[in-house]
């Protein structure tokens, strides 16, 4: 009978409050505050997500997962390497290839870049980067023995076309340790520009493709040798395990790196802003809950004579206190109802806005020229959203307690004899 009675009583306060003056006012600026937290909580978790995601199938399809990189002699027979390798658990592709770093020149233009010599058939299985060539086509490397596939910034920086002759400039190797050999002048080939790609950020201001072939004959390797291997996993999130797992078994001494160490800081990034971002909602959450506090105190001291009274009836103190606890939460209820709406709407459509309000306003506000991508991704989870209603809601049932207990403990005997 207790938790009827309480609900109808914390019900009948909240419909009688809406016309109290200044206590209504305090009553719905905590509603509009905890909507609001729970609101831009819900989005920035969307957003945050979004980059993870553009980070794992985008960012993660062009940099490769894992990588073993010969210490001094080459890896010899890499493909026996690579049918051993796609042999193992988690594994998706294996592809060999050689790293450089060179220059290349057009006309008086001069450019350094990283020369990734590859096989590109194989490449291709570890690598999305054919996906991105918008001028020119990825298997010209394999029908062109002088080819090359530039980055969008490497072309526009040497102003060089499809179907250009560039000049690439790379470091004679060393021999048996000779770091003389380092002094030496710059291995001169010409190439052709079969392909440019755009993808985004550095990378297209600083990578440029070869046939494996042509790196080979730089570097004076033999038919079947590489400087390094290239792995594709299955779970991205496991790479720095499955390497080690990997090298231990490899049957050469290498250099293990995986994509934790070139790209990991853009990931431990976004979970830094992801973490900060909640920490500070939460706690406008929590501050727009604590008005309820204000509210129920109000409240409390509004309804002396109805508490007195119901005492004098023989209304226990849990019955008063829920009364007030339910009148309290109606405000977080409310509150999140209405930020959770608002909130996975504008998760859904966030990216849309964003377009038509560069579009109107002219303004570029992800350049793709500074980061991988150059617009705002969204990406909505379940999880978050009720991991934020549930932390607004227990944040807006702590606000009721204290009030609430102070109204159990008014004096029926002081009250009535006032009125």
């Amino acid at each position: 009978m207790a938790k009827p009675l309480s609900v109808f009583l914390g019900w009948r306060y909240v419909r009688s409050r809406h016309g109290s003056g200044f206590s209504a006012f305090i009553s719905a600026s905590s509603t509009v505050g905890i909507a609001l937290g729970v609101m831009v909580l819900i989005v920035v978790l969307s957003v945050m997500n979004g980059f993870e995601r553009e980070l794992t199938n985008k960012l993660l399809s062009i940099v490769p997962h894992i990588e073993l990189t010969s210490v001094n002699d080459p890896i010899k027979n890499w493909p026996k390497s690579v049918k051993r390798l796609t042999e193992q658990e988690n594994v998706l592709a294996v592809a060999p290839v050689i790293k450089m770093a060179g220059m290349l020149q057009h006309k008086t233009a001069l450019k350094a870049v990283e020369v990734r010599a590859v096989d590109p058939k194989l490449e291709q299985q570890v690598s999305s980067i054919e996906q991105y060539v918008s001028t020119g086509k990825w298997q010209y490397l394999s029908e062109q023995k002088s080819g090359i596939v530039l980055g969008n910034g490497v072309a526009n920086k040497l102003n060089a076309k499809l179907g250009d002759k560039l000049q690439l400039l790379l470091p004679a190797p060393i021999q048996n340790n000779n770091f003389s050999d380092s002094f030496s002048s710059p291995r001169t080939q010409q190439v052709e520009v079969v392909g440019i790609f755009k993808f985004g950020g550095t990378i297209d201001d600083t990578l440029a493709y070869i046939p494996i072939a042509q790196g080979r004959a730089v570097m004076n390797y033999q038919e079947g040798e590489t400087h390094a291997i290239r792995i594709k996993t299955s779970d991205v999130f496991n790479a720095r395990a499955l390497a080690k797992k990997i090298a231990y078994d490899f049957k050469h001494y290498v250099y293990i790196s995986d994509w934790t160490r070139s790209q990991g800081h853009v990931f431990n990034d976004i979970q830094l802003v992801k973490l900060v971002m909640f920490i500070v909602l939460v706690l406008v959450i929590a501050v727009a809950s604590f008005n309820i506090v204000s509210t129920l105190i109000m409240a409390v001291n509004e309804k002396k004579g109805d508490i007195a009274i119901l005492k004098t009836m023989g209304a226990k103190s849990s019955t008063i206190m829920l009364t007030f606890v339910i009148q309290g939460a109606v405000n977080g209820i409310l509150g999140c109802v209405i930020g959770t709406a608002l909130g996975v709407l504008i998760a859904h459509n966030i990216s849309n806005a964003m377009f038509y309000i560069e579009q109107f306003f002219n303004v570029e506000l992800l350049s793709s020229d500074v980061y991988f991508i150059n617009y705002l991704p969204s990406l909505l989870q379940v999880s978050d959203v009720y991991m934020t209603v549930a932390v607004a809601l227990v944040l807006s049932l702590i606000a009721t307690l204290y009030p609430a207990w102070k109204a159990t403990k008014v004096e029926p005997a002081q009250v009535l004899g006032q009125i």
